[in-house]
């Protein structure tokens, strides 16, 4: 290899070394920057077909931001109410839940353990007035952790108000940032680097085009079987759940909290709790082992057994943001696995020294 090539070659080890160290360093700042470009990436064809309409490109982006403000109002609106009336359901059931605790689980806890235990409303609220000062102790080590906890949440707030500003700028920008990266692609690598990015962008497309259909699925599943196992605000749970299933664990956890609680608050027996139980848990073998690998990573070119591979990997060393990232990561990284097959095959290590 000629001095010239092995010179480039450790420029760019080189860079890419330090673009990793400046992104762990920096990890905590890029957050809104990261989500952002991720939402400008889902956004921008809407922006580029409003433009084609002959609308300018900042009433498009304008458009699209409160198009997308708008679905966050109406999922707010779906599950704020819930989350009032089922509060105030709770609230008006503790005595009954109490009582029925009492009757039901005192005489079990009773003959099984010999344990005498009343959980009857009158006897919670005298044990409540008993342990006022323990209360109190609680209470105060529970503030102090918020005071502590109050700064992270702070910087959640600050991202979540920080993220559709970026994004604003981005989407505004897109093709000149597009335009500049490009322009800055070494001449001998631009070709390749471009055909790349090509693929990439096709891989990535297939992959929404997929994440949505695997929504609108579990959208419909969820509301059709809740509402078959007579739950209430069935409708309601079950597009919360699917909508939210992008977000790994949160759509899930969210809607299979909210479905048990009703179960539980409806007095109704093991039955609805039941249901939920087994709704839910088909619910997520159909996600992660049918809908995820098959819609998903069929459409990415990724094997079933890959994408969950993937999801468990960038989960294990990413946390929360690598599952959101693990399936567009590996998609991407689908795309130079197989250029780095096709210079394997075509080089002397695989063909041997006489090739």
């Amino acid at each position: 290899m000629p001095i010239t090539h092995r010179l480039q070659t450790a420029l760019w080890i080189g860079l890419g070394l330090l673009a990793l160290w400046l992104l762990a360093l920096l990890g905590p700042i890029l957050t809104p920057f990261l989500l952002a470009g991720i939402l400008a990436y889902a956004c921008n064809p809407l922006v580029d077909r409003l433009q084609g309409f002959g609308l300018p490109r900042l009433v498009g982006v304008l458009l699209v931001l409160l198009a997308g403000l708008a679905v966050l109002v109406g999922l707010a609106l779906i599950l704020v109410p819930l989350l009032i009336e089922e509060a105030s359901m709770l609230t008006a059931r503790i005595p009954d839940a109490a009582n029925l605790a009492d009757q039901r689980l005192g005489p079990w806890l009773q003959e099984t353990f010999g344990i005498q235990m009343q959980l009857d409303a009158a006897t919670l609220k005298q044990w409540a007035t008993d342990n006022v000062g323990s209360v109190q102790t609680v209470a105060r080590h529970a503030y102090e952790s918020l005071k502590i906890g109050g700064v992270a949440l702070l910087g959640v707030f600050i991202n979540l108000l920080l993220t559709p500003v970026v994004m604003f700028y981005l989407l505004l920008d897109w093709h000149p940032l597009l335009e500049r990266i490009e322009n800055a692609i070494p001449r001998p690598l631009h070709g390749k680097a471009v055909r790349m990015a090509a693929e990439v962008n096709a891989v990535l497309s297939q992959f929404l085009r997929g994440q949505v259909l695997v929504m609108l699925i579990l959208a419909a599943y969820y509301s059709i079987t809740l509402s078959i196992a007579d739950l209430p605000s069935a409708v309601a749970i079950g597009l919360l759940t699917g909508l939210l299933i992008f977000i790994p664990y949160v759509g899930f956890a969210t809607g299979f909290t909210l479905a048990l609680l009703v179960a539980v608050l409806q007095f109704a027996g093991w039955e609805p709790i039941i249901a939920v139980l087994v709704v839910f848990g088909i619910g997520q073998v159909l996600e992660g082992f049918l809908l995820t690998p098959f819609l998903v990573g069929e459409r990415i070119g990724l094997h079933p057994l890959a994408v969950i591979f993937a999801l468990m990997a960038f989960g294990q060393l990413f946390g929360f943001f690598g599952v959101l990232l693990a399936l567009p990561a590996s998609a991407a990284l689908l795309v130079g696995l197989r250029e780095l097959r096709v210079a394997y095959l075509a080089s002397r290590l695989y063909r041997g020294p006489d090739a």
